[in-house]
């Protein structure tokens, strides 16, 4: 059974920094795209970052890459997302999600309607 369970979230000051983490079981596919994606109050949710663990090829929002860092451990089971110089407008649920698929409309658009695995998401929230 496929399974993810993401940690790491809370409530951290302004300029602040977490670090996301979530391990994975039970995932067998040979191509696959893993992300992150957040859902802030009364938002839709969005993609994050997303990563192609097999060639490494990885997307940010434009405003998040400068601060946000996506990366995977050596075995690949596990996903983090290192969040620095955190805003208000951070807080939000962080969930990670799987895709079957690392085509390029994948990497490059992380679009939700593609990951078909989902966490149930950890709280970060940064107060104003």
């Amino acid at each position: 059974e496929e399974q993810l369970a993401e940690s790491g979230g809370g409530l951290v000051q302004a300029e602040g920094s977490l670090r996301l983490s979530c391990a994975a079981s039970g995932f067998t596919f040979d191509n696959y795209a893993i992300a992150w994606f957040c859902q802030a109050p009364g938002k839709e949710r969005e993609g994050v970052s997303c990563l192609s663990p097999s060639d490494g090829s990885t997307y940010y929002q434009y405003s998040l890459k400068d601060r946000f860092t996506i990366s995977t451990d050596n075995a690949k089971d596990t996903l983090y997302l290192q969040m620095n110089s955190l805003k208000p407008v951070d807080t939000a649920v962080y969930c990670r999600a799987v895709s079957p698929s690392n085509k390029l409309s994948v990497i490059a658009v992380c679009p939700a309607t593609l990951f078909h695995f989902w966490g149930h998401g950890t709280q970060v929230t940064v107060p104003s």
